[in-house]
């Protein structure tokens, strides 16, 4: 029987690059996606067309608050394994609305926690983030360090999410794995994270804000290494497990700078604001744990990333340059 995986939020950055991969390895893939307008719902459309042409894989419109939708698709598919990734994400936007943070992160995962709980599902995965670890002073961020300082109602929310794998873990014996993705970049980023907004601002010649120093790193994570690290995960099964994906090289925002100009070849103009709150000075992976479970190896440089990125932006605005033909 060909094995049934639904990715949620599957049409999003991450989720599209993963149904994409699974794709190669024969298994059906149904992505579930609710095109939430937080940017622009034709972009996450795009990210599935390769999908669409595949006969393994199906597209469901839907959210994962809505449980009538959820059981129909568990009552309609021998739901194998989930990844978990649909979410609304960011933290700048949760400071704003904390309380639709809580209803979709939190109220959507015990969702699907619920269905699990009812139908016999081999593997969940379940996409949390670096920010959970806040303002953490061990470097690097370890899965067993103390978690109990998260400063944003997104970091809050993922945390919480993280909670309740584990309560479902321990009273219905559902093998769950935990991922805590460091700032993944990479072709079809989110237009609104940093790497893609400076990208877009240096190459139209538009002033760039930079938020306290300059000197906060964050450790940047190219798509291909994190798409590798959870299809390793979907070839196991653990118990209950928390495991970072980084790439455990932390990088300076102006070094970061630096290098989108040299992918651009354009020089940044630069508006220097005071720090927000909700922002971390540092993330800084320990992936030793990935490395032993996962046999998870990062392979990308920030240099080659930043590269990549900005041979994908460059090609991707020739593109939409150029007559349609007709």
């Amino acid at each position: 029987m060909q094995m049934n995986i639904l990715v949620t939020g599957g049409a999003g950055f991450i989720g599209s690059h993963l149904c994409e991969r699974i794709l190669k390895t024969d298994k059906h893939v149904i992505c579930l996606d609710n095109f939430d307008d937080f940017y622009d719902p034709s972009i996450k459309m795009n990210n599935i067309t390769r999908c669409l042409n595949s006969a393994n894989f199906e597209l469901i419109r839907g959210d994962i608050r809505d449980k009538i939708t959820l059981e129909a698709i568990f009552q309609n598919n021998q739901i194998s394994k989930i990844v978990h990734i649909a979410a609304k994400a960011g933290v700048r936007p949760s400071i704003r609305n904390p309380l639709l943070y809580e209803d979709v992160n939190v109220r959507g995962t015990l969702n699907l926690l619920e269905a699990c709980k009812n139908h016999r599902v081999e593997n969940f995965i379940f996409a949390s983030s670096s920010s959970v670890y806040g303002i953490n002073s061990k470097l690097p961020f370890g899965e067993d360090d103390p978690i109990s300082k998260p400063i944003s109602p997104y970091a809050a929310s993922k945390r919480s999410c993280e909670m309740y794998c584990f309560t479902y873990h321990h009273l219905y014996g559902i093998p769950i794995t935990c991922l805590r993705f460091f700032t993944v970049y990479g072709p079809r980023q989110r237009p609104e994270m940093a790497i893609h907004k400076f990208t877009r601002l240096i190459s139209a010649g538009e002033e760039v804000e930079i938020y306290g120093s300059g000197s906060s790193k964050r450790d940047y994570t190219f798509i291909d290494d994190v798409i590798e690290g959870i299809v390793s995960l979907l070839d196991k099964k653990f118990d209950f497990e928390i495991i970072n994906l980084g790439n455990s090289e932390p990088v300076e925002l102006e070094y970061l700078i630096e290098l989108i100009e040299k992918g651009l070849n354009k020089t940044a103009s630069i508006k220097r604001l005071p720090a927000q709150a909700g922002d971390v000075p540092i993330t800084f992976a320990d992936i030793s744990k990935a490395k032993s479970l996962l046999n998870y190896n990062p392979k990308t440089s920030i240099e080659k990333g930043i590269k990549r990125f900005a041979q994908w932006y460059l090609s991707r605005k020739q593109q939409q340059r150029s007559p349609i033909s007709s």
